[in-house]
């Protein structure tokens, strides 16, 4: 939307950041079977603009888990509005911790 921009029409870095965290977030959630919360972000690089009008994509995978921990890598993919080509856009790394229902963390269930 366009209140997500700058003014040279881009999307802010920091609203793609949200909508990755919600990505990877999903798959943390469904790996704990139960809540996780974000402690790190770690390498994340802006590849190319996103723009106004743009499709964005997030492709999340679980890189590796913890006792507690589950490390995801996320892409983001823009579908372009004028042209339709498909770009990776941003990409980074998300850590998320498994916590109860106290907010404490707790072990992730075995697979």
């Amino acid at each position: 939307m366009p209140a997500d921009t700058n003014p040279s029409g881009d999307i802010f870095g920091g609203w793609l950041l949200s909508q990755m965290d919600i990505a990877g977030a999903t798959v943390a959630v469904e790996r704990s079977a139960g809540r996780v919360v974000t402690i790190a972000v770690e390498g994340m690089s802006f590849l190319k603009p996103v723009h106004v009008g743009d499709l964005v994509s997030f492709y999340a995978v679980i890189e590796k888990t913890g006792r507690t921990s589950i490390r995801v890598r996320i892409d983001a993919w823009a579908k372009r509005g004028r042209t339709g080509s498909e770009e990776r856009v941003t990409e980074g790394v998300f850590t998320y911790v498994a916590i109860d229902e106290d907010r404490r963390s707790r072990p992730l269930p075995s697979v």
